[in-house]
């Protein structure tokens, strides 16, 4: 027998199989780079906020010694340094092209819906007029503020369904679904979203990023909606907030990266439900062996960016964790995977939601800067809720 009758050849998936696979407990993750779902757990990676990134590169380390074929760290990131974490080395990696529109549908009925907003909206809006005092008083230049919906559901919630019509809504998004099952949960309990914003890919020496900061709602009338994208970049103070953007994340690559490429103006994205201002970030890691330029590694760096967190950084948790009632958890942390070469994806953990038996909590936030108004904050909130309440096919509690 010849030696090229030994290979046993690689299985060939299609990314709908993927997600027709997908139960709660695996880990998804799909982009426009393609699909990935893992299961079972081979090694899980624990270590504490700033080692994670080395952790995991031992743990693949050890994976491909003990013959784990290719190996990854999947998972999630809270986003406080002592916040929650779920990476593990899966011990089965399935991998396809990226989605199409095409997914599985799942269950077509639609649960009866009990929504309680947190804070209630003018809570919220009154954490708005607090943080605007802290802007004009020169404690900050922008904090990003969070609220969320927590959902309750006649009978308990069909996570792969749900994930599907994310997944089929906008193919093009950052989907994902983490096990971040805790004791005491009564059933498992699963991170999923779409997220438009891509914290740090790495593949090969070619670095991306792509912070989004300034943003409008999308609507139903196309003159208005190029009217909204023509406002977005004439419009100082969305500008303003995504220059801060941008520029840190620039500054923490430029740190790892040559031939880094910051484009001078912003761009506009546009998602099913909200328009963002956009600037996509290119590099090279000058040695891709080193464990310092992997996916994590820089995701652990940039992490967490003025987008999602505010200018300067520390000052702006501190402000976060005195206005929110509620602590983030996973929301504005980072999920993504990374592989033994140091390749891999990260995304900012936005347009989400936690699903545990019955019950949903959608998380979405705003930008804060000096000029911000609290009613439009308030609506910018309401309409990034809109991603996950049209999955969910409950009512915009506006």
């Amino acid at each position: 027998m010849s030696a090229a009758a030994l290979v046993r050849p690689r299985p060939v998936h299609r990314a709908a199989d993927l997600l027709s696979a997908y139960l709660p407990g695996s880990f998804y993750y799909s982009s426009a780079r393609g699909s990935l779902l893992a299961d079972g757990v081979h090694a899980p990676v624990d270590a504490p906020h700033g080692t994670r990134a080395a952790a995991a590169a031992a743990a693949l380390t050890a994976a491909a010694v003990a013959g784990v074929e290719e190996p990854v760290v999947v998972g999630a990131i809270g986003f406080r340094p002592d916040g929650p974490s779920s990476l593990v080395v899966p011990a089965l990696v399935r991998r396809a092209g990226a989605p199409g529109g095409d997914g599985p549908t799942g269950a077509a009925r639609v649960p009866a819906w009990t929504i309680t907003p947190r804070p209630e909206p003018a809570a919220y809006t009154a954490a708005v007029r607090r943080a605007l005092d802290l802007i004009d008083d020169g404690d900050l230049d922008k904090v990003v503020l969070g609220r969320c919906l927590d959902l309750l559901a006649d009978t308990p919630v069909a996570v792969p369904a749900l994930l599907a019509r994310l997944v089929r809504a906008d193919p093009a998004a950052h989907a994902f679904a983490v096990d971040v099952s805790a004791p005491g949960d009564p059933a498992p309990r699963t991170l999923l979203g779409a997220s438009p914003e891509l914290l740090v890919s790495r593949h090969g020496t070619e670095v991306v990023a792509n912070p989004l900061a300034g943003s409008l709602p999308r609507v139903a009338d196309e003159d208005e909606n190029r009217r909204r994208r023509a406002a977005l970049l004439a419009s100082a103070k969305d500008r303003a907030e995504h220059a801060h953007v941008a520029a840190g994340v620039a500054e923490v690559l430029g740190r790892s990266c040559v031939d880094l490429d910051v484009p001078a103006e912003p761009s506009v994205i546009g998602t099913p439900t909200m328009w963002h201002l956009s600037t996509r970030i290119t590099g090279r890691v000058a040695d891709p062996a080193d464990p310092g330029s992997s996916a994590l590694a820089l995701a652990e760096a940039l992490h967490p960016t003025p987008a999602v967190c505010g200018v300067p950084v520390v000052r702006a948790r501190e402000a976060i964790a005195d206005l929110e009632p509620l602590d983030r958890g996973h929301f504005t942390g980072l999920v993504g995977w990374t592989d033994l070469n140091g390749d891999g994806e990260w995304v900012v953990t936005i347009r989400c939601a936690e699903v545990c038996d019955r019950s949903v909590r959608l998380f979405a936030g705003a930008g804060v800067v000096a000029g911000s108004d609290p009613a439009a904050e308030l609506a910018e909130t309401g309409a990034k809720f809109r991603t996950l309440l049209r999955a969910l096919g409950a009512e915009d509690p506006r």
